[in-house]
């Protein structure tokens, strides 16, 4: 990790394929966010994403916007990550424990053309809260 990422950890008492296909599933994403900001999926979101996939999502800040996403990192049962054209990325990595599976979501704004806006505007503190509050939510969505 380097001060341009941050990450909220947490155990889900379920499997990782279980989380995994919550995760891989943009039609899935308004009911595990912890932001309140993702309404709804569009165009082919509806499909179980891969590497190089590409899903829009309904979203709302403020106003309502629409936002079209790439997978950039996959590796089934185990990682997932994607970005839009703000290059900053969402990551989920997901690794088996004895109790479950440790689920780690991390804010990656490493590559994004507006580092000093994000910082600026506090988006990495932000998100580390709704981080929080979107592991919950996957918590209570997979475990079983």
């Amino acid at each position: 990790m380097n001060d341009e990422q941050v990450s909220v950890s947490r155990t889900i008492k379920a499997s990782p394929e279980d989380i995994f296909d919550v995760l891989a599933h943009p039609a899935r994403h308004s009911e595990i966010d912890g932001s309140g900001t993702v309404k709804a999926s569009r165009g082919g979101a509806d499909e179980r994403l891969s590497q190089g996939a590409k899903f829009g999502m309904d979203m709302r800040i403020g106003l309502p916007y629409i936002i079209k996403n790439t997978v950039v990192e996959f590796e089934e049962g185990r990682r997932i990550a994607w970005r839009h054209f703000g290059r900053h990325i969402w990551r989920y990595e997901l690794q088996p424990t004895e109790d479950g599976t440790l689920v780690t979501e991390t804010f990656d704004w490493s590559k994004a053309p507006i580092k000093a806006y994000i910082t600026m505007m506090k988006w990495p503190e932000k998100h580390t809260k709704n981080m929080t509050a979107t592991l919950e939510r996957l918590a209570e969505v997979t475990e079983h």
